[in-house]
């Protein structure tokens, strides 16, 4: 309680603000904030609204379900049409569309379909059914760790039945692709707090001296965010990018020893595709040779011929990569809507256009 008055504070919020303004910079400054988090506490409390006009926030590709390309949903369909299988899944993807059906169409058509809010009640599935159990694996550094758990525990206890369609991926990988794009000529990253939780400080080195671009880790709460601004304002102003860390209360630098080892018992680096960036190098991770007995892509039977939908009414795409903003798609609150979503973006509530329909108002 008293942490979230203090972050909340409108004095402290009002006098950091005054300190941006003071900067005076006399350029446009583009600043990414990679987080869904970070976007939702933008437009909750207001925050793009009284900044200065100069500063433009851009949201990347901080959303799992979002960045998800439709030939992980076609897998998934796939598993869920085998009367042998159960699919146990975070809520947000039964909606996402692949080439050719959702989980929610095939849940509508008999599939057995589970919803679960956390990895263990997979297990517990598992557990008291003979069918199979297969779990979807979404997320980044965050979440990655709770599933290498799941599976280091079922291998432990013997569970022959339960599976993983593995799609994590990681997230500084995905930020050295977005500084190498030209056409969104990124200033400075706000870096997400979750997975630098889990990764700590290090990864980002990289970036700041590979690429040039600032980084600042920081939390979710409004204070946490305006400070981030200011704090890489200057590193602009005085062309000295690096990486600072203003969530020291949560992330320490060399991050959770216990899960990174978690995440290198279970998983191993692999190339891998994101809706709207393409194949980045050593960006996912996949299941290592002594789990492969969990590896649900072995279960897949059928051939998929994978052929992406050439949505035009959807920019989601474009949203995730930071080239346009909710705000500019056409389709925007008009088609596009959570009742009615086109892409992904509109589903998850981390996606871009989630958030820009709940607050950007």
């Amino acid at each position: 309680m008293f942490y979230e008055k203090f972050l909340r504070n409108k004095k402290l919020i009002k006098i950091v603000l005054e300190k941006i303004k003071n900067l005076k910079l006399k350029r446009k400054v583009n600043l990414m904030e990679v987080c869904g988090t970070h976007t939702y506490t933008f437009f909750r409390f207001g925050l793009r609204k009284i900044i200065p006009s100069y500063i433009n926030l851009i949201s990347g590709p901080g959303c799992p379900v979002c960045i998800t390309e439709e030939d992980f949903i076609d897998k998934a369909v796939i598993l869920s049409q085998d009367k042998k299988n159960i699919i146990a899944t975070f809520g947000d993807l039964m909606r996402v569309k692949g080439s050719f059906s959702s989980l929610e169409e095939e849940k509508t058509k008999g599939a057995y379909i589970e919803v679960v809010y956390s990895p263990l009640e997979a297990l517990a599935l598992a557990k008291k059914t003979e069918k199979r159990v297969i779990f979807l694996g979404i997320g980044f550094e965050t979440t990655a760790p709770l599933i290498a758990s799941l599976i280091k525990e079922t291998k432990q206890k013997r569970i022959k039945n339960l599976f993983l369609l593995c799609n994590h991926r990681l997230i500084p990988p995905a930020m050295g692709a977005l500084c190498k794009d030209k056409d969104i000529n990124i200033d400075g990253f706000i870096c997400p707090g979750h997975v630098s939780a889990i990764i700590g400080e290090i990864p980002y080195e990289a970036i700041v001296k590979k690429y040039k671009k600032g980084c600042i880790i920081s939390g979710f709460e409004p204070l946490d965010m305006v400070l981030s601004i200011y704090r890489l304002l200057v590193q602009i102003k005085k062309n000295t990018p690096k990486l600072e860390n203003e969530y020291k209360r949560v992330v320490k630098r060399k991050g959770n020893l216990e899960a990174k080892k978690l995440l290198k018992e279970v998983f191993k680096v692999t190339d891998a595709s994101w809706r709207g960036l393409g194949t980045i190098k050593k960006s996912g991770l996949e299941l290592n040779q002594n789990y492969q007995d969990f590896n649900a892509q072995k279960l897949i039977k059928k051939k998929i011929d994978f052929k992406k939908k050439n949505n035009i009414l959807c920019l989601c795409a474009d949203v995730i990569k930071g080239k346009t903003s909710p705000f500019k798609c056409p389709q925007f609150k008009k088609i596009c809507n959570p009742n009615n979503p086109l892409g992904p973006c509109m589903i998850s509530f981390e996606g871009s256009c989630r958030i820009c329909y709940e607050y950007g108002s």
